[in-house]
């Protein structure tokens, strides 16, 4: 099977005791019943037998398969089997192989498209956010060995020969735009996602989970290529109606995806997409509030160390918890002011790396409807903007962007950023639920609430 990768995942070797971070740390770690079974074997008769037996619990709620048991964690949230040099005791004693899927595969992530494997890296590691943050061809997919995905085995079937339906046969073609409206650097990121948010609305009326405007007669699978000019709707208000039911509704709604995504590679549409979002102003405040609200949540219910005084320190910079939102917006703006016309185009680049890495590494197939997929990547950006100009060291960059090591200041600071981020707040229920709150559970209003998270973006 041929394998491809981004660059910056050839480059990625484990930090181990050195890293600043640990993988080993908050997260449920399950074990399989052949992973569990191959430990057993590895400990009986020994030192660790025992260890094992208490530590590694069945889990009730998923039986034989794929989660048969857990590994228990220390009241720190760490795993047990994490020794003092944060180094894994079973990995050193008894090799790779006795290790839990999660644990031998992290942070890489290998998913099968149309008989092709595609590995990419989580931003919980913060190796994996240096190299992919920091290096310009961090992002060039090159070929690689299967191999580098650990546990080949594993990877996740989507799209292709193994689509289930059309909203995953389709996936492939709707990435492919998305990654290409990322890479338009000419336009400020913020006019990005909102052309991203405008393809969602779009296509949101007739693709999306579930949807049967593709469906044939007799099971008979979506087909894929460009529609013929006969084919092709004519007017652009096409999209805001579903297609009709049938054979015939069928083809239309293969021309109108293909007509849709067409349209987002011409300059015309998106110089407009451009300058609407970039006619709107609204006041600063609610976006503040909103980010002070997740940041807020997240103190209360994670206990790392490191997360807390990083959140703290986030907090005490733009005032305290109490401070107004209206106020914080002002830090914000005047920080922003100050450090972006020297150091905006690396700011740049993290996020526009950030946004790739994001669509490769999660499909948004995972997702009901594409439109809940780009909001939520939305309110991540609003965020992690929100985080890095509150960090103290950017702070700091803020009153003076002149030291001959600026950039490599602002490189740790988003390193850490990012890093944190993801472990701690982009997968939180807080921030899904606010999501969900926030788009109006990503209906025909979503693309317009967008605009509030786009104003600090």
């Amino acid at each position: 099977m041929s394998a491809t990768a981004p660059r910056y995942l050839t480059r990625f070797q484990c930090l181990a005791d050195t890293c600043e971070d640990t993988c080993c740390a908050g997260l449920v770690v399950p074990v399989s019943d052949a992973r569990w079974k191959v430990l057993r074997d590895a400990v009986a008769g020994g030192p660790d037998a025992a260890r094992v037996e208490a530590l590694v619990l069945p889990d009730p709620g998923s039986g034989v398969g794929a989660e048969a048991a857990y590994i228990a964690k220390r009241e720190d949230g760490l795993c047990s089997f994490l020794d003092a040099r944060k180094l894994c005791s079973l990995h050193r004693a008894y090799g790779e192989a006795v290790l839990p899927d999660a644990c031998a595969v992290f942070p890489r992530v290998a998913t099968r498209r149309a008989g092709r494997l595609e590995v990419t890296g989580s931003f919980g590691c913060p190796e994996v956010v240096r190299l992919c943050l920091l290096a310009e061809d961090a992002l060039e997919p090159v070929p690689v060995d299967a191999s580098l995905a650990a546990r080949p085995e594993l990877a996740r079937a989507l799209g292709g020969e193994d689509a289930a339906d059309a909203w995953t046969w389709h996936a492939s073609r709707v990435r492919e735009v998305a990654l290409s409206i990322l890479e338009r650097r000419e336009y400020p990121y913020a006019s990005r996602l909102f052309m991203l948010g405008d393809l969602a609305r779009r296509l949101g009326a007739f693709y999306f989970r579930g949807t049967e405007a593709f469906a044939r007669e007799g099971g008979e699978a979506p087909r894929t290529g460009n529609p013929t000019d006969a084919e092709r709707p004519g007017t652009r208000d096409a999209t805001l109606t579903s297609p009709p039911a049938g054979v015939e509704g069928a083809r239309a709604s293969d021309a109108l995806l293909s007509s849709t995504l067409s349209d987002f590679d011409a300059p015309s549409t998106l110089d407009a997409l451009h300058a609407m979002v970039s006619s709107v102003h609204l006041p600063g405040g609610p976006w503040a509030g909103i980010c002070g609200t997740v940041l807020r949540a997240r103190i209360d219910g994670v206990r790392g160390a490191r997360f807390q005084a990083w959140a703290r320190a986030i907090q005490s910079a733009y005032g305290g918890a109490s401070a107004a939102p209206d106020d914080v917006w002002a830090l914000y703006s005047e920080r922003r002011a100050r450090l972006e016309p020297v150091l905006g185009e690396r700011i740049e680049q993290y996020f526009r790396h950030h946004a790739v890495n994001h669509w490769l590494r999660t499909p948004f197939t995972d997702s009901p409807s594409l439109m809940d997929y780009v909001f939520k990547l939305t309110l991540r950006a609003a965020m992690l903007r929100w985080a890095l100009f509150g960090h103290p060291d950017v702070v700091a960059l803020c009153e003076d962007p002149s030291p001959s090591d600026a950039r490599a200041r602002l490189d740790a600071a988003a390193v850490e950023c990012f890093q944190l981020s993801a472990k701690h707040l982009e997968q939180s229920p807080e921030l899904h639920g606010l999501a969900q709150g926030l788009s109006g559970g990503a209906g025909p209003d979503a693309l317009p609430r967008m605009l509030v998270l786009l104003q600090g973006v």
